[in-house]
């Protein structure tokens, strides 16, 4: 089975995401943004959410995870839970 690492944050609202994901394209590291802002546990771990594979999260994340380009911010994505920013850091 096809296994991905990601990283993500959460936040609230998609102006606050965007606004996250602007400090990231700007230059910002990921990790730093996700510890200081994101709502979720693994913000301890910078957004790290370890590997997974299809079906382990929500819908949402799945469409990205699995399809988007690695170590690019990819988002707002939209959930039951929030806003999030992704970055799949490894697919295979």
């Amino acid at each position: 089975m096809v296994q991905a690492t990601a990283r993500h944050l959460l936040v609230d609202t998609e102006e606050k995401c965007l606004e996250l994901k602007q400090q990231i394209l700007d230059g910002a590291d990921f990790g730093d943004v996700a510890k200081a802002n994101s709502s979720c546990p693994s913000s301890a771990q910078g957004g790290d959410l370890g590997s997974f594979g299809p079906g382990m999260m929500v819908r949402e994340f799945d469409e990205v995870v699995f399809s988007a380009p690695l170590n690019e911010v990819q988002g707002p994505v939209k959930t039951q839970f929030g806003y999030h920013l992704l970055e799949v850091t490894s697919r295979g």
